[in-house]
This record gives C-alpha cells, structure tokens and sequence, in this order.
C-alpha cells in the first residue's frame, strides 16, 4: 500500500484585499521527496511555503500536511502541529545568539519534552551527520556562515520532521559552500524520510529536485 502524500495542497490562493498573490495552486509531494518551488521574486514562494508551515493564512483552498488539515486547526494547535511535524531552514540562519551549538540544535527537542539524554544523543548524532563534531559548545558567533546554516540544518531535522521547508538556504553563501550545504540538506532529509520543500532563485538548488514546480500569480505548474 502507498504512503499517504506528505503534502496536499488544493486550489490555494493569497490575497490581500485587492491585490492577489497566487491562486489556482494545487500540487502534492510524496514523503521522502525534493521538490523545488521556483519562479520570479515576488510572486509568492515564502508566502507559499509560510502556508505550508501554517505560519499564514490563506484566501481560498486547503493544506494538508503530515496527515493534518491545517484550515481546521486553530493557531495553538498549529503552533503544536508545527512543533511536532515541521522543520525550517531559513536564508538568514535563525539561530539563537546566547545559545551554544549544542542548544540550538537541541531546541526543537526541548519543546517536544524528548528527555535529557535522549537529547543529548540525537544531537551529538545530528553535530556528526553535518560535519560539526566536537563544536557543540562553541557560540554561533564563533561559525562561519557554512557552519551556521550546518546548525540550522541540523536543528531542523533533530526531531525528524515529516516536512522540510528551506527558504533560500544557500542564499548567503559562496558558491562552493552553498553547494555543500545542498548536499548536506539533501542527503539529510533522505536519511531522515523527511519530504523537502524548497524555494529558491539558484537554478544550481532546483536543479537537484525530483521535481521543480514554477509559481507564478496564476497557478503552479510543472518546470523543465
């Protein structure tokens, strides 16, 4: 029997007021699977993926992620649905400052109440799996930019997340070191079985998917 889709997203639209973002938008991705979002600045990918996460809301349609209609839950279940189910990989790394590596990495699993040395384990395994071994008491402001996307990648996927959502995640990174961390996240989320959902300018990014879906404002369709 076939695994339910890790994401369902039915005739979706954002708009505000007037103005529309995107709408007609349907597409579905299989647990374990890379798909790329690609498609001109400004015409909604963060919007799209920020649905996804049910960090926002939408006009018209549904999401269905990791088993879960997001539309019907309230903001305290999505937040607790998001905390569970969700990882996220952000452009501008989004690491905590006054935490240590080890932390940061950690954070996902504090919230979930995984116990201590449950914890501490999983993160010394993820440190490992994205090449930061022995670092994990070092400060973000210690790392290079490579090394502080290796922690968000890490603290994304620390709880194993069905869902995988990366905003640009090389988008501030040399060539060379934006290639690896593709690498890394992709190689990671496999490992993981995560389905990963990514949006970015660099046809270097999306030309790693399994598939590469173009937004534009009316509709979301295959890409070359």
């Amino acid at each position: 029997m076939s695994q339910p889709h890790a994401v369902v997203v039915q005739d979706l639209a954002r708009r505000y007021g007037d103005s529309t973002v995107f709408e007609h938008v349907s597409f579905k991705v299989r647990p374990g699977e890379f798909v790329a979002i690609v498609g001109p600045s400004g015409v909604g990918k963060s919007t799209l993926l920020n649905c996804l996460a049910g960090l926002d809301h939408w006009s018209q349609g549904s999401v269905q992620a990791a088993g879960t209609r997001l539309d019907a839950l309230d903001e305290t279940a999505r937040a607790l649905w998001r905390r569970q189910h969700v990882g996220f990989v952000f452009q501008a790394f989004h690491v905590l400052p006054h935490l240590d590596v080890a932390q940061n990495v950690a954070m996902p699993l504090m919230l979930l109440g995984t116990p201590p040395a449950k914890r501490t384990t999983r993160v010394a395994e993820m440190l490992a799996a994205v090449g930061l071994a022995g670092l994990g008491d070092r400060l973000p402001q210690q790392l290079s930019g490579g090394q502080l996307q290796r922690v968000a990648i890490a603290r994304a996927l620390a709880h194993r997340p069905a869902l995988l959502l990366a905003d640009e995640p090389t988008g501030n990174l040399d060539p060379d070191t934006a290639a690896q961390v593709m690498d890394l996240l992709i190689a990671e989320a496999r490992a993981n079985g995560s389905a990963l959902v990514l949006v970015t300018h660099a046809d270097s990014a999306s030309a790693r998917a399994d598939r590469r879906l173009r937004l534009s404002a009316g509709g979301i369709v295959e890409a070359a």
